[in-house]
């Protein structure tokens, strides 16, 4: 890892076999679905108290915010920066609602990252202080996007609690530094069933410069048969010759 960008941990709760949701349906989802099994919803706590002691930025897309609800409608109208969190939100669809961003404006800081120049953030920026809208013209370039989030805003540390998809990308391009999973006693299964890293599978030996070794920093046991796992990712591969 290099100074001159975010340090990064990806924290995320998973089955045994790697499992990050219930199913391949957005219907499914683990927030609702494991604390209903027995075996499994007696431990599930630790996941949400160890949650509050990450970093105070965090990284998500906006798809699995949208899939929470985000955009629902709230009788309430939140006090814009009034939380301790700021989160980062990948957004190109866009996912986000105007009534999905005014329900996060409560959040001490609400970057969204998009290349669609129609997201309806940009009509938001004049009237909220803690909404920032990084904006990319063609690709989101994830490297240049940590550097800015440290040179531009100031931010050291993020924790990331995306899906499969975005931690796969994240991933092949060295920008995991550390992991932070809690292990659920739980088997899932499913081809299509969203995995801790997703993404396209690998087709050829040039490509295992792709694949990343971990050292693992600490494994703590919780109760209820819940685990949790601590590495640091080593970014550089190097293959042995044949």
């Amino acid at each position: 890892m290099t100074s001159s960008r975010v340090e990064t941990t990806l924290f995320l709760l998973m089955s045994v076999d790697g499992k990050i949701t219930s199913g391949e349906s957005d219907d499914l989802d683990p927030d609702r679905d494991w604390k209903r099994i027995a075996g499994v919803k007696e431990g599930l706590h630790q996941y949400y108290e160890i949650q509050q002691t990450t970093d105070l930025h965090s990284m998500n897309t906006a798809r699995v915010m949208a899939k929470l609800g985000v955009n629902t409608p709230s009788e309430d109208e939140p006090k814009p920066g009034s939380s301790k969190v700021s989160l980062i939100l990948i957004d190109r669809k866009p996912h986000l609602t105007e009534q999905g961003i005014r329900n996060l404006i409560l959040l001490r800081s609400l970057y969204i990252v998009t290349n669609n120049r129609k997201h309806p953030a940009f009509a938001l920026t004049s009237e909220f202080a803690n909404l920032e809208v990084v904006y990319y013209p063609c690709e989101i370039d994830f490297p240049d996007l940590l550097k800015r989030l440290k040179q531009e805003y100031g931010i050291e540390r993020v924790t990331i609690e995306s899906g499969g998809t975005l931690n796969s990308v994240l991933l092949r391009q060295g920008l995991i530094d550390h992991l932070s999973i809690v292990v659920a006693p739980l088997l899932v299964g499913g081809q299509s069933t969203p995995s801790l890293i997703g993404g396209p599978s690998l087709q050829t030996e040039v490509e295992l410069v792709n694949l990343r070794a971990l050292k693992l920093v600490e494994c703590r046991m919780l109760e209820d048969s819940y685990i949790h796992l601590q590495y640091d990712v080593i970014n550089e591969t190097i293959i042995d010759p044949r």
